[in-house]
């Protein structure tokens, strides 16, 4: 059996140190992982895409269309971009945490993060599929926004969407990280796990 999973978000959010922890707390639970990161033309602002294959026999680091399981998505106009991939029974897990373009002597920005999350939520329409998470919440939470990628693998994990559990992800995330961002990482982890029990 083989789980895909999508991570998606924009340059500097931490996506691509996501998708590497995922891989290596699975890889700590015995499985088989391959993965790949497609990254935009900007290095920080440009949309970044990891696909994570974990299981066994996997031929393919990328994720067919129509094939992820699961997608994590740090920002609700990156999760839109890529819905393609989504299975048909697969889980779409969003913060509703936008980053807006940066718009130069043009002027304000025609982006609106909720229309993105609203346009989604009609898509999903009364399904279990769909969970948008507050981000602003678990930014407040955490203490910091760069843990946030640490509370989304904890939501995950808080909803079982992952093959691994807590510990696993902390050992990684010990192997990973330096001491000193260490406590507030595996603080983040347990926020959003505790985060995910109210869905």
């Amino acid at each position: 059996m083989i789980l895909n999973c999508l991570v998606t978000g924009v340059g500097g959010q931490g996506t691509v140190l996501l998708s590497r922890l995922i891989g290596l707390a699975a890889m700590k639970r015995g499985l088989e992982v391959r993965g790949a990161e497609t990254i935009g033309m900007a290095q920080r602002g440009g949309s970044v895409v990891s696909h994570l294959r974990m299981g066994s026999g996997i031929h393919s680091p990328l994720i067919p269309k129509e094939k992820a399981d699961i997608v994590i998505a740090f920002e609700p106009g990156e999760a839109v971009r890529v819905l393609s991939f989504l299975s048909a029974a697969g889980k779409l897990l969003v913060l509703n945490r936008g980053v807006m373009p940066v718009t130069g002597s043009l002027g304000g920005s025609l982006y609106d993060p909720a229309r993105m999350v609203q346009y989604l939520k009609e898509a999903f329409g009364k399904t279990d599929r769909l969970v948008v998470l507050e981000g602003e919440a678990i930014v407040k939470k955490c203490g910091s926004a760069k843990v946030v990628n640490t509370a989304l693998l904890g939501a995950a994990l808080g909803m079982g969407l992952l093959p691994f559990g807590e510990d696993d992800a902390a050992r990684a995330l010990a192997e990973r990280l330096p001491p000193p961002l260490l406590e507030i990482n595996l603080k983040a982890l347990k926020t959003g796990k505790e985060y995910a029990h109210a869905f």
